[in-house]
């Protein structure tokens, strides 16, 4: 058997035989979601950055990091999917790969301190999944063994490439994907760690008086454009279908034909009680006079 390197593939090449193979796995109904890096900036967001700086600060992975993190910025992680405890892809080399990476689910006890920790310092889901909070209750998430991001001895790594390191250059790939990904869903760092999130906050009012709460800090109250995007909500057309002006009533003194009647009627007897006085007083005097009808 001769061993030695395989031949080098071009980031170009690479991309194409990815893109065929995606296109088969579309055709089955496979929801592909590949990682797109706009520019050199890998993650931007306090989760995103987070994650990236827990895998950076441990040396297990010091060494096979760089490569990942070329692969990352060029689109080779080709589709990422996570679910609870693990995140599985595909990640195109001299061919595609799949990498496979397991995550132990954060220790109860763990995750109970956490939560006593920054019970009161939460406010809302949206501040949590915006990283939106106290430099305290930053560090505190982020501790280095005692937070939520996992370490080295609760990752399981496996990839179907040749190379004999359970962490190569596809793999880190990954790991930085995981990193991007959360920019833009956050939430899946939860899901990832088999936590609720909502736990967080879930004491946030604990010991706060019922009456004379001061409203929340200008820069905590969400514009109406941040909610339409957040939630993929039309505010501006469902606000013109509350206000809407509704039917306009008719005029307290327009006349009806019910009140037309009433008020003949009315004048009608009138001029036959006054017809009838007439009558009475000049029968006296021997006149008298017709009502005509």
């Amino acid at each position: 058997m001769v061993f030695g390197w395989r031949p080098y593939v071009s980031v170009a090449e690479r991309r194409q035989k990815a893109g065929r193979e995606m296109e088969k796995l579309r055709k089955k109904g496979h929801p592909v979601a590949p990682v797109v890096i706009d520019g050199r900036t890998i993650a931007g967001t306090f989760w995103g950055k987070a994650w990236c700086e827990n895998l950076e600060r441990y040396s297990d992975y010091e060494n096979r990091l760089p490569r990942g993190r070329t692969y990352v910025r060029n689109g080779s992680v080709v589709d990422l999917q996570i679910a609870s405890g693990e995140v599985n892809a595909l990640v195109s080399g001299s061919e595609v790969y799949k990498v496979a990476v397991k995550v132990s689910p954060v220790p109860k006890a763990r995750w109970d301190s956490i939560c006593k920790d920054c019970a009161g310092a939460i406010d809302s889901l949206v501040e949590l999944l915006q990283g939106r909070f106290s430099k305290g209750v930053m560090e505190r998430i982020c501790q280095q063994s005692t937070g939520l991001f996992p370490s080295p001895d609760e990752i399981t790594l496996s990839c179907s490439c040749p190379d004999w390191a359970s962490m190569c250059k596809h793999v880190a790939a990954v790991l930085y994907g995981i990193g991007s990904r959360l920019d833009l869903q956050p939430e899946l760092l939860f899901k990832l760690r088999e936590v609720n999130e909502m736990e967080l906050i879930a004491k946030a009012g604990d010991g706060l008086p019922l009456t004379g709460k001061k409203g929340p800090a200008k820069d905590k109250v969400i514009e109406g454009s941040d909610l339409s995007q957040l939630f993929g909500l039309d505010l501006e057309q469902n606000t013109r279908m509350r206000t809407a002006a509704p039917k306009k009533a008719a005029p307290k003194d327009q006349k009806t034909p019910h009140s037309k009647s009433t008020k003949k009627s009315t004048r009608k007897k009138t001029i036959a009680s006054r017809v009838e006085k007439q009558n009475h007083a000049r029968s006296r005097s021997g006149v008298g006079l017709k009502m005509s009808r």
